[in-house]
């Protein structure tokens, strides 16, 4: 697991290429905010978190599989990462920002990325959570 990064992933380097090429500017893991977002885009009050299907248990996936070894393990694992995403997106919604996730499986379709992005730029209101 040490080979898993945490930043710069190819997501999250789809999502910041996409951005970049929409007009949207942002700070990239702003240590002052909880769960330190991947991206923020400090004029809309947005954070944006790029989640891994696999970590994050997205639960459309066919990703987020459960391996077949040390089940115990990987469950408390997978519930930890998911009680955490909770957690921080509360803390977030209840400074005033709004959370959106990207999940990875979204990221691979420029046509749906450039669409929830183009409803930041407009501050339309972006998918639920």
């Amino acid at each position: 697991m040490s080979q898993v990064r945490g930043k710069d992933t190819s997501p999250e380097m789809r999502v910041r290429r996409a951005a970049h090429a929409s007009g949207l500017r942002f700070r990239l893991h702003r240590k002052d905010l909880p769960g330190k977002p991947d991206l923020v885009f400090a004029k809309h009050r947005v954070a944006l978190f790029v989640h891994g299907c696999f970590w994050h248990r997205h639960s459309e996936c066919s990703k987020a599989s459960m391996p077949k070894s040390r089940i115990e393990f990987w469950s408390a694992k997978f519930d930890a990462n998911v009680a955490r995403d909770a957690r921080v997106t509360t803390e977030l919604q209840s400074a005033g920002w709004r959370v959106v996730t990207v999940w990875e499986c979204e990221t691979k379709c420029p046509v749906q990325l450039n669409s929830l992005l183009a409803a930041l730029i407009n501050g339309k209101s972006v998918k639920p959570q």
